[in-house]
């Protein structure tokens, strides 16, 4: 059987701006709510702090870098830090605590009242996530997740909830990225950094 390369490119393109449009479409104020919520946070000294497991790692910590470095040009830093990068801290809540606990001990210790605790799931069905997003509900934080797959576990739980309409992963963590750095550029012209 031969592979028809340009029919699978020409397919998956498809489906990408299927996929996106249909996020466009169904996310619009549920975007809106979580910019509000992040820029009263940011304006009230606080932070933002995102997490996720895998593909959902690598986009908290593009997205906090993003916000703590720059996005579309200088400005003063935006509080914001990725609960997937410190190895001393995963490992030894993994250890002691189990690997269910690596980002809900963080929000534990890190956490405060009117910060903002964004999950990344592309499934809505990891533990760690959802358990981190418990912690921080019951401490006072603002809640908020990424996903798909029509939001699995997290059904209900953050204040804040932007499920993709798909079940395609790739798709998912594609329109994750997209609705992560759309955020990032919302915030810089929210805060005044950075004219629309």
């Amino acid at each position: 059987m031969t592979f028809d390369v340009a029919a699978f490119y020409k397919a998956e393109f498809a489906e990408q701006r299927a996929v996106a449009q249909a996020t466009e479409a169904a996310l619009g104020k549920a975007f809106a709510d979580l910019l509000a919520s992040c820029v009263t946070s940011i304006r009230a000294g606080g932070k933002i702090m995102l997490f996720g497991n895998g593909g959902s790692a690598a986009d908290a910590q593009h997205l906090a870098t993003e916000l703590a470095v720059r996005y579309k040009k200088d400005r003063p830093a935006i509080a914001a830090l990725a609960l997937t990068t410190d190895t001393s801290v995963l490992t030894a809540a993994g250890n002691d605590f189990g690997f269910d606990y690596i980002f809900a001990r963080q929000i534990e210790a890190l956490g405060r009242p009117g910060d903002v605790a964004i999950g990344i799931s592309t499934s809505g069905k990891s533990p760690n996530v959802t358990l981190a997003l418990k912690q921080a509900k019951k401490m006072g934080l603002v809640t908020a997740a990424l996903t798909g797959k029509g939001g699995g576990d997290l059904t209900g739980l953050p204040q804040h909830l932007l499920v993709v309409p798909s079940d395609t992963t790739a798709r998912i963590q594609e329109m994750h990225i997209t609705l992560g750095q759309m955020l990032c550029g919302a915030i810089e012209i929210e805060l005044g950094f950075v004219q629309p």
